[in-house]
């Protein structure tokens, strides 16, 4: 079949190329006379050329996608070269232009199924929050423990901690040590005076269940707070003495005071860290590790912070309402002008005081009876009535 129609193509393929008038023209091969003629409507190369221009592969292909001159004009379809030369579409419009990567996109143009989603970033508030709050908060439940005794106060300090923390987030945010600004709103939290009229701090806490840190928890909880706190932050944490006094919001020498004094207590109450900071640091670092401690969920105390300062707004607007009709109250009750108060009564020398009838003498109880006796006689209108 192919050996039969191959020499039936040669000629006039042959015919084409030897044309002086028609080589060399690009327009030849668009040629409406030469796309109708029979010679080429039968010759095997353009079956196959139209085959070419069915198949999938060149209706998908993206030079054809991107020409729409190409795919109206009829010549072009008919024209094998045409269909079978990708530059073919290029030689009529001209080169495509280059895209411009900065040029912001054509709200007209058709989406690109090609192109990737863009992957929403990480670096939210949110996420940021939520890793401090995972990375920070079990050593905070800790030390809040080590600091009140108290596993539930230990956990309330800390996850009203988080929650201030998230109220306040663009500042701790840009904090230069964020870790350190929660700590700070733990321990001043935990340490509060007004704790101590509660009513379930009227017993004292759980003490743990080993007797070394039973002994250092216990001499740690006789300490006032304020070197307890420095103890903790310098021997347990690692700060050095001008952060510890810094974040205690003293002097420098009244916190090394403090770290003496609180040294020397605990040494007398557990003789084995007397001049081993490094044993007395593991006892703290050791405080509440045993304990079932519960550290505050990132989604809770997000969630607890936005409750509770929507509860404090909704107050705030409540008070100022009231104060507002308080006030317009006054305003609609007050006098409008000026009354004097009216002076007190006091004695005058010569007057006698009022005073009310008296019982009645002898000569009067005898002048009634006489009256009573005999009736005087007038109009009757006159007359009392005796009764």
């Amino acid at each position: 079949m192919a050996g039969g129609q191959g020499p039936a193509a040669t000629p006039a393929a042959g015919a084409a190329a030897t044309d002086p008038d028609t080589a060399g023209k690009p327009d030849a091969t668009r040629s409406p006379d030469a796309a109708r003629s029979p010679d080429t409507a039968n010759s095997p190369d353009t079956a196959q050329s139209l085959d070419t221009a069915r198949s999938p592969d060149t209706a998908n292909s993206p030079d054809a996608a991107r020409s729409p001159d190409t795919a109206r004009s009829p010549d072009a379809a008919r024209s094998p070269d045409a269909a079978r030369s990708p530059d073919a579409a290029n030689t009529e419009t001209g080169p495509e232009p280059e895209m411009d990567p900065d040029a912001p996109p054509d709200p007209m143009a058709a989406p690109d199924p090609d192109a990737k989603r863009p992957v929403p970033s990480p670096h939210t508030p949110e996420a940021a929050f939520d890793a401090l709050c995972t990375r920070t908060a079990p050593s905070l439940v800790r030390q809040a423990y080590a600091l009140t005794g108290r596993r539930g106060l230990a956990e309330e300090s800390v996850e009203r901690a988080f929650q201030l923390a998230w109220q306040r987030w663009p500042e701790v945010a840009m904090d230069r040590d964020p870790a350190s600004w929660v700590r700070a709103a733990a321990h001043e939290y935990a340490l509060s005076p007004w704790h101590r009229f509660r009513r379930s701090h009227r017993t004292p806490g759980t003490p743990p269940a080993e007797a070394a840190q039973r002994a250092v928890l216990t001499v740690l909880l006789s300490l006032p707070p304020a070197r307890r706190r420095t103890l903790l932050l310098y021997d347990g944490v690692g700060l050095d003495l001008p952060e510890t006094a810094a974040e205690t919001e003293a002097t420098t020498p009244t916190a090394a005071y403090r770290l003496l004094h609180a040294r020397r207590a605990v040494a007398e109450a557990v003789p084995d860290v007397d001049g081993r900071p490094e044993l007395l640091h593991r006892h703290l670092d050791a405080l509440g590790r045993t304990e079932r401690l519960r550290r505050p969920r990132p989604e809770r105390v997000r969630l607890g912070s936005e409750r509770r300062a929507r509860l404090w707004t909704r107050a705030a607007i409540a008070f100022t309402a009231l104060i507002i009709g308080a006030t317009a109250l006054t305003v609609r009750t007050a006098p409008t002008r000026y009354e004097p108060p009216q002076a007190p009564g006091r004695a005058i020398s010569g007057v006698p005081p009022r005073m009310g009838p008296g019982p009645l003498s002898y000569e009067d109880e005898a002048l009634r009876q006489k009256l009573r006796a005999e009736p005087h006689h007038g109009p009757a209108r006159l007359l009392p009535e005796l009764r």
